[in-house]
């Protein structure tokens, strides 16, 4: 009686948990502060898309979806409007004087740093490379080149227009 009472027990506990997990990720999944800065991150890249297409820079459907989700760089800076929404529903939320939302602007200061300096000059260097590597190549001076990956960070007027998305976004979801 007391392994089948065991086994009962055991099997309530299993059930309590698998609801607590699931209704825990359907909070996490509606919460405001999540949904502002998803929405935010797929508003800049719908926004960066939408200007690639009108300017005649997407040449084919893979390329499209990859613009859409994947690639980096461009107007407006999609890194920069998912961190300023963040912060700004955080603001709203817990209040500016929260430690949470010090932590949320001091990821945004790092992850918009990073944006315009870093990567920016990142992407210049890769691309100085692999100029230098072709032409080496090209003059066979060494046999073979495999270029370096140019990733492109952001011009100081993109990532600007990505924070001020990020922060009409985060206000829209913390007020609506």
């Amino acid at each position: 009686q007391k392994l089948l009472d065991k086994i009962w027990l055991r099997g309530k506990i299993d059930l309590y948990m698998g609801m607590s997990a699931k209704f825990q990720l359907q909070m996490f999944i509606t919460n405001p502060i999540f949904l502002s800065a998803i929405f935010s991150w797929l508003s800049a890249q719908f926004i960066k898309t939408l200007i690639r297409l009108i300017s005649g820079r997407v040449h084919s459907l893979s390329e499209l979806i990859s613009l859409l989700f994947f690639k980096t760089g461009g107007m407006p800076s999609s890194h920069s409007s998912l961190v300023s929404a963040l912060a700004t529903s955080i603001g709203y939320h817990s209040g500016i004087n929260s430690d949470v939302f010090i932590l949320a602007c001091c990821f945004a200061l790092v992850t918009v740093r990073d944006a315009v300096g870093v990567r920016r000059s990142s992407g210049i260097q890769a691309k100085v490379i692999n100029k230098i590597g072709a032409e080496l190549q090209g003059k066979e001076i060494i046999p073979s080149f495999n270029p370096v990956k140019e990733v492109q960070g952001h011009k100081p007027l993109e990532v600007l227009v990505g924070c001020l998305l990020g922060v009409f976004i985060g206000t829209a979801f913390s007020i609506l």
